[in-house]
């Protein structure tokens, strides 16, 4: 008799499909996870659609139409464990920024008629409709912590991803610290890893790609920014990028509007 394989789900809301990409980029990993379970529904990469429940549904992506909201409480219902991958997902991504303005000015803008959009005033996060089991930060993941969370609840487990900030990756590979060094604004200090220190290992700023840490300092930040001749316009923008509606980056930007 065949075993059963857990039934996955990979669904895609408002978002660039990047993170998507992120788990076909896994390959050799992604094919040997793929013999474990059933990939029953992936549009991305499949043309295979297989009706719910899924055992892990993993969501990419922020909701910013009324559909969307019917549709994620629709994939909640049908999914044992939902895991939110990516900044869109997690935080509402890089088009929360419309966020601080009136979504009408831009649709009557940019279309002919735009009584013909159907939009919310907002672009949330999938926590914001709906329970969410576990968020993978990142813009887009990490291809090896997708493999993690995965096979963490395949195995009933709690994802082992660390929550330290990029300034431990930039520690690890050697790198000279460019905010200290150089007097380049850096958002590591206060950003969740993931990204390996890209950026600063090329001499540059982190950008902030995978969120904010746990518990991260952002004012402390915000006041060494300013030490090194920022505006508070520019704190505002630093904070204001791909995580731009995370709680921590969000209420520190605000905090140096005009």
């Amino acid at each position: 008799m065949a075993i059963k394989k857990p039934k996955v789900a990979v669904f895609k809301f408002a978002s660039c499909d990047g993170c998507q990409l992120s788990i076909l980029d896994a390959e050799d990993e992604l094919l040997i996870i793929a013999n474990a379970v059933d990939i029953a529904f992936f549009p991305e990469a499949s043309r295979r659609m297989l009706k719910g429940p899924y055992d892990i549904s993993f969501v990419e992506g922020s909701i910013t139409t009324p559909h969307d909201v019917e549709y994620i409480r629709e994939v909640r219902k049908m999914s044992r464990v939902l895991v939110t991958i990516g900044a869109c997902a997690t935080a509402g991504g890089i088009q929360a920024l419309r966020n601080w303005k009136d979504i009408k000015e831009f649709t009557q803008i940019v279309y002919a008629k735009p009584e013909y959009i159907s939009a919310l005033d907002r672009s949330l996060p999938i926590s914001s409709y709906v329970h969410v089991d576990f968020e993978l930060q990142g813009c887009p993941i990490n291809k090896y912590q997708f493999i993690e969370v995965m096979s963490a609840f395949l195995h009933r487990r709690r994802p082992n991803v660390s929550s330290h900030s990029v300034c431990i990756e930039c520690k690890t590979k050697g790198n000279i610290c460019v905010l200290v060094d150089k007097g380049i604004p850096c958002l590591g200090p206060v950003t969740h890893a993931g990204c390996g220190a890209l950026c600063p290992s090329y001499q540059r700023g982190c950008y902030g790609c995978y969120g904010p840490m746990e518990s991260p300092n952002t004012q402390s930040l915000s006041k060494h920014f300013i030490r090194l001749g920022l505006t508070g316009q520019d704190v505002m923008l630093a904070f204001r990028g791909f995580n731009a509606y995370a709680e921590a980056f969000r209420k520190e930007s605000d905090a140096h509007e005009k």
